[in-house]
């Protein structure tokens, strides 16, 4: 197991002492189109960083998460300052284009055949920790594919752990996600799982949303 220290800060956008990018914060709702067209830089927010990862021997929550655009990102930064979690960043064989209509195209091909993307990172044994921060973006009302492919790998992992699930999405809410969570858990042996309520904020808004993931953090705890 590797490990290492982290830097996490809200106010500059980092995340294990690495810039997040984001093109879509502050965009008004009308330019930002629900997420409609979204750039991303092509190496599903990391052309210029290392995947996140940050083990420890202690901690008792872990946040899992993908992020295309980089506003999950950015919203598992803000879970992580008020957690202290671990964090592991999911990671994909074949990164999806940062052309949108590219992306939205494999996407659909995925979802139709259910033949979802390889993965391409190694995940450490979950048996030490309690809570498991599921963050993903919303994709065509659903869970997106990455996860999707990490929970059918390793759900067998995560029996009798809470979960809380985070995710950003196109402002039509998270759709049948959380659902999806729960069939593939059971499908792949988990039991005895809580499941805590949803962490909903708009793509192009997770820069504003420091009170409302306080306010879920205390929750979950």
């Amino acid at each position: 197991m590797n490990y290492g220290k982290v830097s996490i800060t809200k106010q500059n956008n980092t995340i294990d002492c690495q810039p997040i990018k984001a093109t879509q914060l502050g965009r008004s709702d009308s330019a930002w189109r629900n997420g409609y067209g979204m750039p991303s830089d092509g190496k599903d927010t990391n052309s210029q960083n290392q995947p996140t990862r940050k083990l420890t021997k202690n901690a008792k929550s872990i946040i899992i998460y993908f992020s295309r655009s980089g506003s999950t990102e950015l919203l598992a930064s803000k879970i992580a300052q008020e957690t202290d979690a671990d964090i592991l960043e999911i990671v994909v064989k074949d990164s999806y284009s940062g052309n949108y209509q590219k992306t939205l195209s494999r996407a659909n091909s995925e979802r139709e055949s259910e033949n979802y993307p390889e993965l391409n990172m190694s995940v450490p044994d979950l048996s030490q920790y309690q809570n498991v921060y599921l963050g993903y973006p919303i994709w065509a009302m659903t869970l997106s594919h990455p996860m999707t492919a990490f929970l059918e790998a390793y759900g067998n992992q995560l029996s009798g752990k809470k979960i809380a699930p985070f995710m950003t999405e196109g402002g039509y809410g998270q759709g049948d996600s959380v659902q999806r969570i729960r069939e593939i858990l059971r499908e792949q042996g988990a039991t005895k799982n809580t499941f805590t309520s949803a962490l909903v904020v708009d793509g192009n808004k997770v820069d504003k949303s420091d009170k409302r993931v306080d306010k879920w953090v205390e929750q979950v705890k």
